[in-house]
């Protein structure tokens, strides 16, 4: 396991984060891939029967980045608290995730629930494993509710047409994300 100084695995994110903010206020994420190294994971799941994987920073960009954030490209996703391991290169932020438009009550649409994104550092300030998290059904409910008053984009419509059909979507019983996790702490 690699130790990098706390400053270093703060400046990352303060990047990354950085990076976040802008990709959401401009609706371009194509600048996000540059902080994953060329083989890095990035995980989530997407319910009890799939999950969602991109190996290799190229899929991180097409997929992490590109078909999962069509008809999202201006929302936004605030980190509201970013805990940092500097022993074991790692960091686990917790966000927010805010539509760009507002409901019947005045505020933004919010995806309910907690979300958050725990990653491996690798060092030249790049990410080499992320898993993130957030309450599917609160996802899904509230994109029914836009759907429903109106406001949901034709692009994230005709994604959630897809549903499992979509890139780096795979059955949940083929890939093991906690397998991927290095020094796990339950096998010392």
């Amino acid at each position: 396991m690699a130790e990098f100084s706390r400053d270093e695995l703060e400046e990352m994110v303060s990047r990354f984060v950085a990076g976040n903010l802008e990709a959401g206020r401009t609706g371009d994420w194509s600048a996000m891939p540059q902080f994953y190294t060329e083989d890095a994971l990035y995980s989530w799941g997407n319910g009890p029967k799939y999950e969602f994987v991109a190996r290799g920073r190229q899929e991180i960009a097409d997929y992490a980045y590109g078909s999962e954030m069509e008809g999202l490209e201006t929302w936004h996703y605030p980190y509201v608290r970013t805990l940092v391991d500097e022993k074991k290169g790692e960091f686990m932020g917790f966000w927010r995730q805010l539509a760009p438009v507002k409901g019947p009550d005045g505020e933004l649409y919010e995806i309910g629930g907690t979300g958050g994104s725990w990653f491996r550092y690798a060092g030249n300030f790049q990410w080499c494993w992320q898993r993130d998290f957030f309450d599917t059904a609160c996802s899904g409910a509230t994109f029914q509710q836009m759907w429903k008053d109106g406001v949901l984009t034709p692009a994230m419509q005709e994604r959630l047409k897809k549903g499992s059909r979509m890139p780096g979507w795979v059955k949940a019983d083929t890939f093991d994300w906690y397998a991927t996790l290095a020094d796990r702490e339950d096998e010392k």
